[in-house]
Order: structure tokens, then sequence, then C-alpha cells
């Protein structure tokens, strides 16, 4: 058996950042810069705004020091998702395979948005999650819906796509509309040096974890042994096919070594820390060799 993950090979330096944020130009109460100052207040290395059928030039605004990311949420005809690295309006196809398609074409990669959103707790049918090819991945967590109806939380979504063969990440981010909505989520990004074309690269490859509060140190591989640092966490819960748990650990560190006889195709870690903090990892595929 053998161990593939994003993290064999990773960047020491870490950057906070948000991929979905909303300000006046749609449905935010924020102006722009408002929305920027306010992230850069909060000690955030990466912002994108991502107003509804709306492409900004974040050059049109003062970056604070932090790098800025083009793109928009494309809510028109259809369940909503993240256009990251748009540098042009894609057609709201009510298809949206389609509208994946013409998102690859341009350069960018697509995040699927709040699936647990809405009084049915379904804003993306499970099925089309399954029919849908070409995303990075979905909103894992989602910060506005905290305040709304459904569950801001949607790694039962990921799970099921997960034990699928799906090879998805999770992302977690604010949506954030007022200042209630910031900094509840965020993603953690190992890159080698604090740049778009870096950051962008990292999180569509996956090395990346997702953060309520919990900072994970390190996270190392060598074959099929994983290690955590993490000095903010004090228990750890490993998760396989459909969600089953199926080992934990208490404190600060992590050193799990993957059976060959374990019966999952993948594993993925959550990391409890103080109150309601929690980091989640991305997927560890187990592959056995032929």
């Amino acid at each position: 058996m053998s161990l593939i993950s994003p993290y064999q090979s990773l960047a020491d330096r870490q950057f906070k950042g948000n991929l979905h944020a909303h300000s006046t130009l749609s449905d935010g109460i924020f102006s722009p810069q408002e929305v920027i100052d306010l992230y850069a207040n909060n000690c955030y290395d990466f912002l994108m705004l991502s107003d509804h059928d709306i492409l900004s030039n974040p050059a049109d605004w003062k970056d604070r020091g932090m790098i800025l990311i083009p793109g928009n949420e494309i809510t028109a005809n259809g369940c909503h998702l993240l256009h990251v690295n748009a540098h042009e309006l894609i057609e709201p196809n009510p298809d949206r395979q389609q509208v994946l398609n013409a998102i690859q074409r341009s350069g960018g990669f697509a995040i699927l948005n709040h699936p647990n959103w809405g009084f049915n707790f379904c804003h993306w049918p499970q099925a089309e999650l399954e029919r849908l090819r070409g995303y990075a991945g979905i909103e894992i967590y989602n910060g506005v819906t905290e305040r709304a109806e459904g569950n801001a939380q949607a790694t039962d979504r990921w799970d099921m796509l997960l034990s699928l063969g799906r090879k998805v990440w999770g992302y977690g981010n604010d949506d954030c509309h007022i200042s209630a909505d910031m900094a509840i989520v965020w993603n953690m990004v190992f890159a080698e040096e604090r740049s778009a074309e870096a950051l962008l690269r990292a999180l569509e490859a996956g090395q990346f974890y997702v953060s309520t509060g919990v900072r994970l140190e390190r996270i190392s591989q060598c074959g099929n042994r994983v290690h955590i640092s993490s000095p903010d966490t004090v228990s750890y819960r490993l998760i396989g096919d459909y969600g089953t748990i199926f080992a934990t650990a208490e404190g600060p560190e992590l050193d799990f070594e993957a059976d060959p006889t374990l019966p999952f195709t993948y594993f993925r870690i959550e990391c409890f820390g103080k109150g309601h903090s929690r980091a989640w990892t991305q997927p560890f595929l187990l592959q056995a060799q032929a």
C-alpha cells in the first residue's frame, strides 16, 4: 500500500486567506476597500472579493499588503460556485458542467459553495456534486451559514465524494457580507513565497488546511507515516470512507502509520482545539500496490 497526499513535500511558510467575500458591488454592506481593510486588520495574507456575477479588478483597490486574487461567485441560473483567478466573466449556464468547462479553459479553477445551505440543507444536491467534473473542491465550512439556515459544515458531502474516489479538496471560506461573518474560517496555505502564483498553485494542489483557530505548525509524511505538530490541538480524529472514525489521539502531536490492512481508500484528519476551534487536513489517499 502507498500513501498519497498533497503534503509529501511542503514549504515551511504558511499564509492565511479567504476566497469568498462580498462588498457593496453585490450584497455586502462594506465597500470593496472596507472589506480589504478589515481583512488586512485581521492579519490575512490573501483575499478574493467574490461578488455575485460581477468581476472587479484588484488593481482598483489598495491591497494593504495582501495578495488580492481576482474572482467572483457565479450565482445566476443555478447553484453557486467560486471562479478563482478569474480574468473574465463566465456565462452562467444553467448546466454547471458548461460553466466548469469554461472556467478550466480560462485558466482558473472552481470551488462549489455551501453545499448544506438552505432549509433542506441541500443547496447542492449530492447527485449534482457527483455528476459534475472539473472542480477543485467544495466548501467544507462556509462561515455565513452559521447565521443562516442549513449547516455551515459539509464534511458529510466531502466524505461521500471521497468515498466514490473523487479527488476533491476541502476549502473553508467566510462568505462574508457583514462584520459578524469575518474571520470565522480560513485556508492556511503552504507556499514558498507570498505571491499570487505560488498561492494559487498551492490552493489548486491541495497544499493547505482549513482552520477555525487551530494552527498546524507542521504536517510531514515519510512513507506511510504521517506526523502533525500543533500546540493548539487537544485531540485528533482520523476519518475514513463514508465518515468512519477509526482512530483518535490526545495531545499536540500526532504520529500515525497507515497499516496496509486498513479497509479504506482514504483518510483525513480533524484537529480539535480549545472551545469550538478546529482544523481539517486534506485527504490522504490509500492505494494498493500491484
